[in-house]
């Protein structure tokens, strides 16, 4: 009975000290590189991978660290988040997916093996945001009186901040000191303060908002300048023979939009008029204004004055079309001393031009009379 208590327990020590040297045999898992953090922009997909040798019968799971929840074990998803997806290649490499990343997926993740004492690698999950330019912060279209002072809003947000900065939509120069560069092209910054606006300042703004994460925005807004109309002539004084074709021209600037027409000696002219041509080149406050006179004749010299109105205001400007042929005689003398008190050259030279054939008449008459007195006094 003692012999076969000292065999069972000689067995019992050999298995023990079997299953000891199996034990020290066994490979423990390790990591093989550590867990790196990502940065992902918002809506795209998160994966972390986590690299375990020798794992053997031991378990991965993943954790979100913040929140001390458990997302995965094995391949086992135990969150009840949808956007949580796991699978491994070959027990060896393991990826933990988040799908359609928002931003509070934000935070720390860990890779985990049930060992003893537990192995853990951690990692970073940063959540980037493009940029946005809220509509409601952000300044609209804007109206405003020449001479006022205007500032135009841009208000963006993304992850990181982003950068916001006010260009001309067509590239020109801002006509103002407070822009940042040398060349005024372009200033950063929420605001776009103008000082004392005036029509050079109209136009089309872009508000741009950028963070390093594509794609950059950008909302356009358009500045209006109303003033009331100003009236520019490079020749005041035209002078024109019978049958030419003459072209008045005058320059008016003006907004909004004006109503611009033309008359005659106090006349309007109407579009109507055969004897006319009326046409209005535009090129957005600005409008050449041209009046062509098709065959000139007598009835057509005079004071024209081209006139232009808006809700602001009206101004005018005057043309005077005198002759330089001398059929006119006395009706043209007239004109031309209406026209101006101390004519220019060109009028002395049509006054001479006009009094010539009067001269000529003059010196017959009194040639003739000479002669009748001689033939009187030899009688």
């Amino acid at each position: 009975m003692l012999l076969r208590k000292l065999l069972f327990y000689l067995n019992f020590g050999l298995v023990i000290h079997t299953v000891i040297c199996l034990k020290d045999t066994v490979e423990v898992p390790r990591f093989e590189d550590s867990l790196s953090n990502l940065t992902v922009s918002v809506g795209r997909e998160a994966i972390f991978t986590c690299v375990v040798n020798e794992l053997g019968s031991y378990r991965v799971a993943w954790l979100r660290v913040d929140t001390q929840t458990i997302l995965t074990i094995a391949t086992h998803v135990i969150t009840k988040n949808h956007r949580i997806a796991v699978n491994h290649s070959d027990r060896r490499v393991w990826f933990l997916h988040i799908h359609d990343v928002r931003q509070s997926d934000r935070g720390w993740y860990m890779c985990q093996l049930n060992t003893d004492p537990m192995k853990s690698q951690t990692a970073y999950l940063d959540v980037v945001v493009p940029p946005d330019i809220l509509d409601y912060p952000t300044s609209s279209d804007q109206v405003a009186r020449e001479g006022a002072n205007i500032t135009l809003r841009c208000a963006a947000h993304g992850v990181p901040t982003p950068n916001v900065v006010w260009r001309r939509e067509s590239g020109d120069l801002l006509p103002t000191t407070k822009f940042s560069d040398l060349q005024n092209h372009s200033i950063s910054g929420c605001e776009l303060q103008m000082i004392k606006i005036s029509r050079l300042h109209m136009g089309a703004y872009l508000c741009i908002a950028s963070n390093g994460v594509p794609p950059s925005v950008s909302k356009r807004v358009t500045l209006v300048v109303h003033f009331p109309p100003i009236m520019t002539i490079q020749n005041q004084l035209i002078g024109a023979l019978q049958g030419d074709s003459v072209t008045l021209e005058c320059h008016s600037e003006a907004f909004p939009k004006s109503i611009n027409y033309w008359t005659i000696n106090g006349h309007i002219i109407s579009q109507s008029d055969t004897r006319f041509e009326i046409t209005a080149i535009e090129k957005g406050y600005e409008v050449v204004m041209k009046l062509k006179i098709k065959r000139v004749s007598r009835g057509n010299f005079g004071t024209y004055t081209c006139i232009s109105k808006n809700s602001l205001g009206d101004t005018d400007g005057t043309i005077k079309l005198y002759p330089i042929s001398g059929q006119y005689e006395d009706k043209q003398y007239s004109e031309i001393n209406d026209f101006e008190e101390n004519p220019d050259v060109s009028e002395l030279e049509a006054l001479k031009r006009s009094l010539a054939p009067k001269s000529t008449q003059m010196n017959l008459v009194l040639l003739l009379t000479a002669l009748v007195i001689l033939a009187e006094i030899y009688m």
